[in-house]
């Protein structure tokens, strides 16, 4: 994908984002609807890591309330966002636990651009997801 597209993807996903805040409640919160969906099961409802497969793992899971605060106070939105993807593969941070979402948005987007007659982007609409994903864990962050 070429640096303009990627721009374009990512500048697409945050207006998309923006107008769907700015859209007030009656609008669809993709980011938590995503988390409930295929996070809380691990990290639980409140992000601290009590889900009811945490105690199936052999690695903790991190508490997703204290990214910030272990951040110097500023929520680590790129580090998130890529370890949500997960397809990049980032060798210092050793074997992947956690399943790569990215792969499974991009999936289901290619599969729902076979049946769509319109143009579509299935890059823009991973980067969309992981991002209203990352956001969402953005507001778990403790105060």
């Amino acid at each position: 994908m070429t640096r303009s597209k990627r721009w374009l993807g990512l500048g697409m996903a945050s207006a998309a984002g923006i107008l769907a805040v700015a859209a007030g409640a009656d609008s669809i919160d993709v980011g938590k609807s995503d988390y409930q969906a295929k996070c809380v099961t691990c990290h639980g409802v409140d992000g601290k890591g009590g889900g009811p497969f945490a105690e199936l793992l052999k690695t903790p899971v991190p508490d997703l309330t204290v990214l910030s605060r272990n951040n110097g106070g500023v929520f680590p939105h790129q580090r998130v966002y890529r370890i949500i993807d997960g397809r990049e593969t980032i060798k210092a941070h050793g074997p992947r636990d956690m399943p790569i979402w990215g792969a499974d948005y991009l999936a289901r987007a290619k599969e729902s651009a076979r049946y769509s007659e319109t143009p579509f982007d299935a890059e823009a609409f991973v980067q969309y997801r992981v991002m209203a994903l990352a956001e969402y864990i953005s507001r778990l962050q403790v105060k």
